[in-house]
């Protein structure tokens, strides 16, 4: 009996797609045994509470069918669990809140996240998170829900704080677990547009390479294209300007580790503008004069957090089965430095400036 994924541990980051696939088929000689049981034997920290929300939220299958607590697994059962293997979270308080929600029907709902905005509570960050609206906004409707019938308010993929865009949440578990399986299988299709230090070399290309914490600063991640650490990850992207000293791009995710955009475009030499955590928030290319200095100075100012968007978001409906696009503008801190770098890229190009 063999998991799809090797056994976590609560140093082990889920990345921004927030639950993993387990996958086991019992042996002739299995005896009857309940299914929460089975599975703590077998799954390496997960708790008897947790396997028991996923149990209750349709997380669990066996032989592809949902089961109750008290399912005793049998000979040749095949077991599918997608769970949230992260360390316990913070409770989420309810908060009333604005939140752009840019569809909703009974099953699910897309939001369009703010930069600035913490996703779910955690370390330092207990209130004012997505989460914490979310849950106001759907006891308003839905009064029984709660994080035993829906497992973190129905999240199953995150963004960084500082990054702006789409997030789609769950508002029952049968949803909850096709959106989770459709991330498993990378089957989700997410654009990202990013502004990027330097001259993107080629106007195509794939970045591979494992994203784990750096071994020295646990905050930060880092590449490694040995494989050596971390999580194998990969990134598609293709440049759609060239502004001389910035390049902007679409990244394409294949994989969804946690800051892997930031990460791999750093690993390429192009980190994100403005990106403290990984070297964009300093001149990382062109001469530094007294002009260009304060010019980007003042492009800082105005997109005071990585240039990063989750522009595009796409996904099979977990109970029509239609397929859904959604797409969200660009935001005004990073439209208004993509629209001055390409001003001050004409100046470059008639001379006018250095």
């Amino acid at each position: 009996m063999a998991p799809d994924q090797e056994p976590l541990t609560g140093e082990q980051e889920t990345g921004d797609e927030l639950y993993q696939r387990f996958s086991f088929v019992t042996d002739k000689g299995q005896e009857p045994y309940r299914i929460d049981k089975f599975l703590m034997n077998r799954i390496e920290g997960a708790t008897r509470n947790k396997l028991q929300r996923a149990i209750n939220s349709g997380m669990v299958l066996v032989n592809n069918q949902p089961v109750k607590q008290n399912y005793k697994v049998k000979p040749f059962d095949s077991i599918i669990v997608y769970s949230d293997v992260s360390p316990e979270t913070t409770e989420i308080v309810p908060e009333k809140m604005a939140l752009n929600i840019v569809f909703e029907d009974e099953h699910l709902m897309v939001i369009d996240k703010p930069a600035g905005m913490v996703v779910h509570p955690g370390s330092g960050n207990y209130s004012g998170t997505l989460l914490n609206g979310v849950a106001y906004y759907l006891q308003q409707t839905l009064p029984d829900v709660s994080e035993d019938t829906l497992p973190r308010f129905g999240l199953v993929h995150r963004i960084d704080k500082n990054t702006s865009g789409l997030l789609v949440l769950a508002k029952s578990g049968k949803a909850m677990t096709h959106l989770a399986k459709q991330f498993f299988d990378h089957t989700v299709k997410r654009q990202y547009l990013a502004l990027v230090w330097g001259d993107v070399a080629n106007d195509t290309g794939t970045i591979k390479a494992h994203v784990g914490r750096n071994q020295r600063f646990r905050k930060l991640f880092e590449a490694y294209p040995d494989g050596e650490h971390g999580k194998d990850a990969t990134t598609h992207y293709t440049v759609l300007e060239r502004m001389n000293y910035v390049t902007l791009v679409q990244c394409v995710l294949e994989t969804g580790r946690t800051h892997q955009i930031r990460v791999h475009m750093k690993y390429i030499g192009h980190p994100l503008f403005n990106d403290d955590f990984y070297g964009g928030d300093k001149i990382v290319k062109g001469t530094i004069y007294s002009k260009y200095k304060q010019f980007v100075d003042n492009c800082f100012q105005i997109c005071k957090r990585q240039a990063l968007h989750a522009r595009t978001l796409g996904f099979v409906h977990p109970v029509t089965g239609v397929e859904m696009h959604f797409e969200s503008p660009v935001p005004v801190d990073m439209a208004t430095v993509i629209e001055k770098w390409r001003g001050y890229s004409q100046h470059v190009l008639k001379g006018k400036v250095d």
